[in-house]
């Protein structure tokens, strides 16, 4: 799952990068305000965590810049500013949530969790396809109570499926969520991720729409 992680502090933001990579997201880490601008109108991320006090162009400027276009990616406001009048504004600005320095990073992780399955529909944090489930905090996968061990581009590819049955995912929308702008990625990785995953899983749970993607079908 990509998340794009604005933030020009260095100590802040090597701390969030860490945890929120370990925690399982493909974290984008930018420092400024037009970087991140440029990113936002090149790539889909799943999430934005994002600092008000950036060089180049605010953070609020992104924000209402992002929801002007009709942008619903989730938001997290991550800011020095922490009066009610601060979160209020930030709010109607479009964030989705809001959270004040200092803040723990456990608290973080919970909120983008949450902004995750708000976005996605979800009222907990388990994935239930037919006798598959997905645990999105421990990161585990269980077939009819029987752990399956999957890397880690392997579980989002998954979790990606499983959060759209019926609808195919192409393989350019499946590279975006598992690869960063630095990465090289091979010509046939999704492929090979599929192949696993079928192995794993069984033949039947991942369907190839020819021309279009790969897609699971709704429970």
């Amino acid at each position: 799952m990509r998340l794009l992680l604005v933030e020009d502090d260095d100590l802040i933001g090597s701390g969030l990068e860490v945890s929120l990579s370990q925690a399982g997201y493909h974290v984008d880490w930018l420092r400024d305000g037009h970087a991140a601008a440029a990113a936002l109108a090149t790539t889909r991320f799943a999430l934005v965590v994002l600092d008000l006090g950036l060089p180049g162009k605010s953070g609020t400027e992104l924000l209402r810049a992002l929801r002007d276009a009709g942008d619903t990616v989730p938001v997290l406001v991550l800011t020095a500013r922490g009066t009610v009048a601060d979160r209020v504004r930030g709010l109607d600005d479009g964030a989705d949530d809001y959270l004040a320095k200092p803040f723990e990073l456990s608290e973080v992780l919970a909120r983008c969790r949450a902004l995750v399955r708000r976005s996605q529909g979800r009222a907990g944090d388990e994935i239930v396809w037919r006798d598959i489930t997905i645990d999105l905090t421990t990161h585990t996968v269980t077939r009819d109570a029987s752990r399956i061990a999957l890397t880690a581009r392997e579980w989002a590819i998954l979790v990606q499926l499983v959060s759209h049955p019926g609808s195919p995912q192409s393989r350019a929308r499946l590279e975006d969520g598992l690869y960063g702008w630095q990465e090289g990625i091979e010509s046939n990785a999704i492929e090979v991720h599929i192949s696993n995953l079928r192995k794993k899983l069984g033949a039947e749970l991942i369907r190839t729409v020819r021309g279009i993607g790969y897609v699971v079908d709704a429970p």
